[in-house]
């Protein structure tokens, strides 16, 4: 659930967003209202929202340096400011600034909407890109260890390499490192600090949850990625090990 802040110095404006704009439908649970930038900023400091709405051309503080001082604060809020085409240039600077877009007035119900729509869409979108980066820095931090100039960068190479073959095990492992099974158990669980089933579970769900988040491939198709014949089984394990199925952890994610 996201938080708005309206800032507006005409109350008529702040109470036609109020009636027209369908907050549940954007997944908007609390907004707040100012009526000029100072007044503003302190409500921005106190309650932090995710999203703004603000007026350019306000008293005491104009929604531009408003907008620019609350961005210091909080880099990823997303704002939106609503101008005339009197201050068409200050909009212009603003998007310089990096405030997020802006609505020419006069507003309507559409304008709303959909503005607060793709600033949702913005924020969204920044989760997930930090939810893969995340995902892909904790590979590589698990792969990329002194100890990869020896057996252990020969075992991942493999690992990469037959991370979709459903028949990929530790015998195929052994048999293609030409080291008995029972030694290379030993010697993954050195390695790894964990089994080579466990880890080779973790590793395929971690590349799912990443695939989730950076493309639109079907829940089979994400299955047979990642090493799983059956989609069925593929979610239910999905589902044990991270509490959500794999098309609400994608849900999730976006909200």
């Amino acid at each position: 659930m996201y938080k708005l802040l309206l800032v507006d110095d005409e109350p008529i404006i702040i109470k036609g967003i109020r009636s027209f704009v369908d907050f549940d439908a954007l997944s908007i649970s609390d907004v707040f209202e100012a009526s000029n930038g100072e007044m503003a900023l302190e409500i921005f400091k106190t309650h932090l929202p995710d999203l703004i709405l603000a007026d350019i051309n306000m008293p005491k503080m104009n929604g531009l340096d408003f907008s620019i001082s609350a961005k210091t604060i909080k880099p990823d809020v997303k704002i939106a400011l609503i101008t005339g085409y009197d201050y068409f240039d200050y909009a212009l600077t603003a998007l310089k600034q990096g405030i997020d877009d802006y609505v020419l007035k006069p507003v309507s119900r559409t304008d709303i909407q959909e503005t607060l729509k793709k600033l949702i869409e913005k924020i969204e979108t920044n989760q997930s890109n930090a939810e893969v980066s995340r995902l892909v820095q904790q590979i590589i931090s698990t792969s990329s260890t002194p100890e990869d100039a020896g057996y252990k960068a020969k075992i991942q190479n493999e690992i990469d390499s037959n991370l979709s073959n459903v028949e990929f095990s530790l015998t195929y492992l052994a048999k293609q490192m030409a080291l008995s099974t029972s030694y290379l158990s030993t010697l993954f669980k050195t390695l790894y600090g964990t089994t080579f089933q466990d880890y080779m579970l973790n590793t395929r769900l971690d590349r799912a949850k990443i695939l989730l988040l950076s493309t639109e491939m079907k829940i089979y198709e994400i299955a047979a990625a990642v090493g799983f014949d059956d989609p069925n089984y593929f979610s239910a394990t999905f589902k044990r090990k991270f509490n959500f199925s794999p098309n609400q952890f994608k849900e999730k994610a976006r909200k």
